[in-house]
């Protein structure tokens, strides 16, 4: 179960980082309740997670999943460069946080 929770944890903190750009510096109500929200979620998500798993890998995989997740998002739908070394380094991060799953 904690896994499960650190992924959608991770997930989530896609949504508010994504949110948090949108917000434009908190001058738009809805994006910046959304980053609100799901910060919050995210972070307790996180710490219900680590009750489990040990803090350095549940904080790594987290933000590994949140940082793959936000970059995917700005390269599919926010026009952000999709260029192989990019994507490269991503794979990289994927690899790092199996890694961290597999010989925890």
């Amino acid at each position: 179960m904690a896994w499960t929770v650190l992924v959608f944890s991770g997930l989530l903190e896609t949504v508010w980082a994504i949110a948090l750009d949108r917000s434009a510096g908190f001058s738009r109500p809805l994006p910046s309740l959304v980053f609100v929200v799901s910060l919050v979620a995210s972070m307790a998500g996180l710490a219900y997670a680590l009750r489990d798993i040990p803090v350095g890998t549940g904080y790594a995989v987290w933000v590994g999943i949140g940082a793959v997740g936000t970059a995917l998002v700005g390269m599919l739908a926010l026009d952000e460069p999709a260029t192989l070394p990019r994507i490269a380094c991503l794979l990289l991060v994927v690899a790092g946080v199996v890694g961290l799953k597999l010989f925890q």
